[in-house]
């Protein structure tokens, strides 16, 4: 039984690192701010789901991936909120 949910378990571990690394490699010039929300959306959906694999294994690539996908979501927060002016 055990076996099973490993493998199961393996498999979405590397969907999900397929998915964040294709998350990583996007683009992010030239984006309308709809795509920016969306992509935010979708960066917050893949760090949620990663954690609560990490939770179960704590295998460290899963907590890189999810470091290098926040870092790309801050930026783009960043530049959704747009700048301070005094």
């Amino acid at each position: 039984m055990f076996k099973i949910f490993t493998i199961s378990l393996n498999k979405i571990d590397m969907d999900l690192l397929m998915k964040a690394d294709e998350f990583e490699k996007m683009k992010m010039s030239h984006m309308s701010t709809s795509d920016r929300v969306k992509a935010s959306r979708h960066a917050k959906e893949l760090v949620l789901a990663i954690n609560e694999i990490y939770k179960k294994t704590k295998d460290s690539k899963l907590m890189d991936a999810m470091k290098r996908i926040t870092e790309k979501k801050k930026k783009i927060d960043k530049r959704l909120k747009g700048r301070l002016t005094v």
